[in-house]
């Protein structure tokens, strides 16, 4: 094995190795199934007969230490380490409910015959290269190994009994005077069985798949693979070269033409009708002829393929278990799964991801035979960096899905679903994981008073905002870093027209004449703050008004007119200096106690202080988590529907992860300004969808009938997960019996049972 990854096998053979990922096939409509068959038939016929390959699958067991560790969250040795190992335990239930410790893989290794490795590495470079491409096209990620990579594939594979950590540097090698093979050898090998062998203390079968049925299904691999048992799935494939392989066609249909002949004169000798042949004869020579038209006008090529399993387990009657369901899975599908008696060595040889194949069985197939051996399932999401959150289970593999949003090209998010559904849990799950797991500060605007116990459990600062709060906020706060330009009064002063359309209301808003007023206004009321940034310098909505008043245009006195009742009359709760110092992590504004006169215009300035946490934090370099409930509220209106479209288009650059949390999708959907709040969201999180909202959603987002189904009349907690290019079905049973449970369920006979 060499650094670069190429590995010289026999004397001749060089190869290199390809991990690929998953894309959801099983789950696509059955036109994009169409087209990602399409793809692989392509991505198959890319290779030709001086090239061998081979696919690889393991589903390799694992320790649960090494999983635990991936979704441990470290005490921090603050107030809330005791909700940190309640988190932790939950999800080492979850994690116990999934995968049984199996880790899956796929690989593509691919090989050429050659005298030296220079020659190899250049040529087995530009395959590689092309492959990389393919894979781009097919939507799958693809990521070459290196020879440390393939090394610690073939350590796991041979120490699956011990799970022994794979140490190893290139520089050792000199120094120890061992070889690459002597670093990754189990402890023991022992073939003294016709049918089995023992690898440490794994026992081991080897088998290949008879391919006896007229037509495959596209499952089968699928179903191998799904297996929740230790198992290696190994596809041998060799492509014949296209001339030869029409000539032996026409060479066979030539000796069934000659058999047919003999088979007529012998009919006309015996004295009956000459047509009367053979089935067997009629039958193969029509498909002989089938078959040469597929290679010659329909872009077939053949392909001899050798399909092996290799079963391992701790015992042997575990290991003839695993054999005896493997073997009911291929007569599934009319295959015969033969066990490799006295061939076992061969077997395990073959297995490994080198490109070397001794097992000399092979069934001749076309490209789409062959590409009916789709290696595509279902896609997990499961990432292990350090602010990976957890999300619920994948519904068809029960796997954790964990993944971090702040590694989409966009985090901006939705939480859609019908009332009860568990949208509002659903948020306060993720605001407890990125609390207890990472330094992001989080906000939370609340229009329905429902995350007060979350907030006040984990010690975060609840803004009441209403007539008798005495909390006060104030919409002309500003700072210095509040635009990505040197005049933060700019942007400042759109929030304020926006702030003033959407007092005086109309359907026009503001005219030219109004905004030019408002605009020179707002300069003034600036002037004072911008010469000296002191604190006390920030001005109210009462400076605004006073020089408003102070212009000479009859369009100021009547903005000033519609702003009295937020100044000097009863809705004046916004015409005060900010009195609550926002430094916590974790901030709840809530405004439930606002009118529906004031409610909009509350949402509209809690987002104007979100807008001024984030450029603050970007400056330090922190992000900014934002959840915005009843999100609907804000998209009614055009200017407050406006100002989060901004927040959507601008947030990212800034460190800032939006979520809306909402029921109403046609709201969503109701501008072309407003759509753009769908297009720039990479994170949608969809529980129970409404029968029309379904419909609208399935054109929007392109989701198959099938996927569809997981949002229709599902359970609590049940949905679509939409991770960048990813569609999920996912369950999230959360553990009632916590004390996090109890702080986020808002059901009303769960909440007055608190």
């Amino acid at each position: 094995m060499y650094p670069d990854g190429v590995c010289r096998v026999t004397d001749r053979l060089y190869t290199r190795s390809i991990q690929f990922q998953d894309i959801n096939y099983q789950l696509a409509q059955n036109e994009d199934k169409t087209a990602i068959f399409d793809g692989w038939c392509d991505f198959l016929n890319y290779f030709d007969s001086s090239i061998r390959f081979q696919f690889s699958f393991f589903n390799l067991s694992t320790s649960l230490e090494s999983f635990e560790q991936t979704i441990s969250i470290p005490p921090q040795y603050d107030a809330f380490d005791d909700i940190r190992s309640e988190y932790a335990d939950m999800l080492r239930g979850q994690l116990a409910k999934g995968n049984n410790g199996l880790t899956k893989s796929k690989f593509i290794t691919f090989g050429i015959e050659t005298d030296d490795l220079r020659t190899a590495k250049s040529r087995l470079e530009r395959i590689e290269n092309d492959l990389l491409n393919n894979f781009k096209r097919l939507g799958v990620a693809a990521a070459p190994q290196d020879g440390k990579d393939r090394l610690r594939l073939l350590h796991s594979i041979y120490h699956m009994d011990d799970q022994e950590r794979f140490l190893f540097e290139w520089d050792w090698l000199p120094l120890s005077g061992l070889s690459t093979k002597d670093l990754i050898a189990p402890s023991s090998f022992e073939f003294k069985e016709s049918r089995s062998f023992r690898m440490g203390n794994k026992v081991c079968t080897a088998s290949f798949l008879q391919i006896l049925a007229p037509e495959l299904n596209d499952r089968m691999l699928a179903d191998f693979l799904a297996m929740d048992s230790s198992l290696m799935v190994s596809l041998h494939i060799q492509s014949i070269d296209q001339a030869a392989a029409i000539r032996t066609i026409k060479r066979k249909i030539t000796d069934l033409d000659r058999m047919k002949i003999e088979e007529q004169k012998k009919a006309v000798r015996s004295g009956y009708d000459m047509d009367i042949i053979p089935s067997d004869l009629a039958t193969y020579g029509g498909e002989a002829k089938k078959l040469l038209q597929d290679l010659q006008s329909h872009n077939e090529r053949m392909f001899l393929v050798t399909f092996l399993v290799l079963n391992t387990a701790d015992t042997k009657q575990q290991v003839e278990n695993n054999v005896f369901q493997a073997q009911g899975i291929a007569q599934k599908y009319n295959c015969s799964l033969v066990r490799l008696d006295f061939q076992q060595e061969q077997a395990l040889n073959s297995s490994l991801p080198l490109g070397l194949n001794q097992i000399e069985i092979q069934r001749g197939l076309t490209t789409s035979s062959t590409a009916i051996f789709v290696p595509f399932t279902t896609q997990e999401l499961f990432q292990n960096g350090e602010e990976a959150l957890y999300y619920g289970l994948n519904a068809l593999s029960n796997n954790l899905i964990m993944v971090d949003r702040k590694s989409l090209k966009n985090p901006n998010g939705l939480i859609l679903g019908t009332p009860g559904s568990g949208k509002s849990f659903a948020a306060k799950r993720e605001i407890a994981n990125a609390f207890l797991l990472t330094l992001d500060d989080i906000t939370i605007c609340d229009p329905e008073g429902e995350y007060y116990p979350l907030v006040e459990r984990l010690k975060g600062q609840v803004i009441k905002i209403s007539p008798t709060s005495g909390h006060y906020i104030n919409p002309m706060d500003i700072n210095l870093n509040y635009s990505e330009d040197d005049n933060p009064l700019s942007l400042k002063s759109d929030f304020i027209l926006s702030l003033c359309e959407l007092i005086i209301g109309g359907r026009e808003g503001l005219q030219p004449v109004e905004k030019t007023v408002v605009d020179r206004a707002v300069r003034l009321v600036y002037q004072p703050y911008l010469i000296d940034p002191r604190p006390e310098h920030v001005p109210v909505l009462g400076d605004l008004h006073q020089a408003l008043l102070q212009q000479q245009e009859k369009e100021a006195r009547r903005i000033a007119t519609a702003l009295e009742i937020y100044v000097t009359g009863s809705l004046n709760v916004f015409n005060h200096r900010t009195n609550v110092d926002i430094q916590n992590r974790l901030v709840c504004f809530d405004i439930k106690e606002l009118g529906k006169q004031l409610k909009k215009l509350g949402m509209l300035i809690v987002q104007d202080q979100v807008w001024g946490r984030v450029t603050a934090n970007r400056a330090e370099g922190k992000s900014t988590r934002y959840y915005i409930d009843e999100f609907h509220l804000l998209l009614k209106e055009e200017q407050t529907a406006a100002y989060s479209v901004e927040i959507w288009k601008r947030f990212r650059k800034w460190g800032g992860i939006p979520t809306g949390i909402t029921q109403n999708v046609k709201d969503l959907l109701s501008s072309r300004e407003i759509e753009n709040i769908f297009e720039n969201s990479d994170f949608i999180y969809m529980l129970n969808q409404a029968g029309g909202d379904r419909q609208i959603l399935a054109k929007q987002l392109n989701i198959s009938p099938h996927q569809l189904s997981y949002v229709t009349h599902s359970g609590e907690g049940e949905g679509l997960l939409f991770y960048g290019n990813v569609i999920l079905p996912f369950v999230d049973r959360f553990p009632k019996n916590s004390e996090l449970y109890r702080i986020m369920t808002t059901k009303p006979n769960e909440v007055r049972g608190v």
